[in-house]
């Protein structure tokens, strides 16, 4: 699994029309199954009065085929959910759910003209979906002498890790998430910044 990959930053919607039926894509971040099947079960109550609501999401990182589901809701077989699903797999977005809500305008489309609609609205709303990045840390505390304090704060930012509470004792205390690829080799600046007086121990995962 990869350590940091891009996600949807927010829900996102295209509309179009195809041989009068009224095609809405709707794209949303899906971290695990659950989150998918909410937003599926949102999406089906929000368009209740349509044609058809079919669905595919990938709960997981960029391809994976781990965490996936599909459906045609009553579309012919394989021309809706498998060619959706197709489409998020080879898109490079992870943690990703789509819905693509049908109202039928009266003229059929045909298998190959209904799998077209389908995957290419999913690509549509892919061309305009706010992305974001997604970071795997590993959260730990680090302990220092105060001597180091400045040192420190500078290390974190070159390595990109978070800071989520400081105390100030007979020491310097920090709550840290640090990015899961850099750990051992932040591990050993810091190591070496303090000639070994810090110490940097894990917590629960973050």
């Amino acid at each position: 699994m990869s350590d940091r990959f891009t996600i949807p930053a927010d829900e996102y919607q295209v509309e179009e029309e195809i041989q009068r039926s009224r095609f809405i894509t709707t794209l949303c971040h899906a971290p695990n199954t659950e989150a998918a099947q909410a937003f599926i079960a949102r999406m089906r109550q929000t368009y209740a009065d349509a044609t058809h609501n079919c669905w595919a999401y990938l709960a997981g990182p960029p391809g994976s085929s781990a965490f996936v589901g599909m459906s045609d809701d009553g579309e012919p077989h394989g021309t809706a959910g498998r060619p959706m699903l197709m489409v998020l797999t080879h898109c490079g977005v992870g943690e990703i759910a789509a819905v693509v809500t049908r109202y039928y305008g009266g003229t059929k489309l045909g298998k190959g003209g209904l799998v077209r609609a389908y995957s290419s609205g999913v690509q549509l709303a892919l061309e305009g979906l706010p992305t974001k990045e997604k970071i795997t840390y590993t959260a730990c505390e680090a302990v220092l002498p105060y001597s180091f304090v400045t040192q420190f704060k500078l290390l974190c930012e070159r390595f990109e890790v978070l800071q989520d509470n400081e105390t100030y004792a007979l020491d310097a205390q920090y709550e840290l998430r640090i990015p899961q690829p850099k750990v051992a080799d932040f591990t050993l600046e810091l190591e070496s910044l303090t000639n070994g007086a810090a110490l940097l121990s894990p917590l629960d995962d973050a």
